[in-house]
């Protein structure tokens, strides 16, 4: 499966990131680079970069934001990883989204920070969440996991950082699947 995941973000994940500055390969390194630099566990270096897999999986065009699309891609993202990975990786990737509405709602501040693609899936993917959803959210096992994954998911759009390559993260992939 480690084969299987390195295949396709080569072949696939070439394309832009959401109308960021950075492909959907690059914005994964970067995301996984962020957790492994913050001593993240194994799981969660894996969690942050499979967390976008779903924009891999699905036929969807690109621009499927500007005409009103959720790709509900970290639903696609958690059926595919659940059959292959722990908890610990699939459940801060089905919570991502969720995350970030959670932190618009706890942090007011936050929204400013986010970038325009950012906010733009944010209003399809249902708003800032409000304080039902957000008590709601905190009750889930993952969702400390999630909001770490989201803060690392939003640093990870610089056209100029360096990463290594996909290949280097085999082993948190490796150690992260089902036994």
């Amino acid at each position: 499966m480690t084969q299987k995941i390195i295949d396709l973000f080569n072949q696939k994940g070439h394309s832009l990131y959401g109308g960021e500055a950075v492909t959907q390969l690059e914005h994964a390194l970067q995301a996984a680079t962020f957790a492994k630099n913050n001593n993240a566990s194994a799981a969660l270096i894996t969690a942050s970069l499979l967390h976008d897999i779903g924009h891999l999986l699905h036929e969807l065009p690109d621009n499927a934001p500007d005409h009103g699309v959720d790709d509900l891609h970290e639903e696609l993202a958690a059926l595919f990883l659940q059959k292959y990975f722990v908890p610990e990786v699939v459940e801060p990737v089905k919570l991502h989204v969720q995350a970030k509405r959670y932190l618009c709602y706890v942090n007011p501040a936050y929204y400013d920070t986010l970038s325009e693609p950012s906010r733009q899936s944010l209003a399809l993917q249902g708003g800032i969440m409000d304080a039902n959803e957000a008590q709601k959210f905190e009750t889930y096992a993952n969702h400390k996991e999630a909001v770490l994954l989201r803060t690392w998911d939003d640093l990870a759009k610089d056209p100029n950082m360096h990463t290594e390559p996909i290949e280097a993260f085999a082993s948190y992939i490796s150690s992260s699947l089902k036994s």
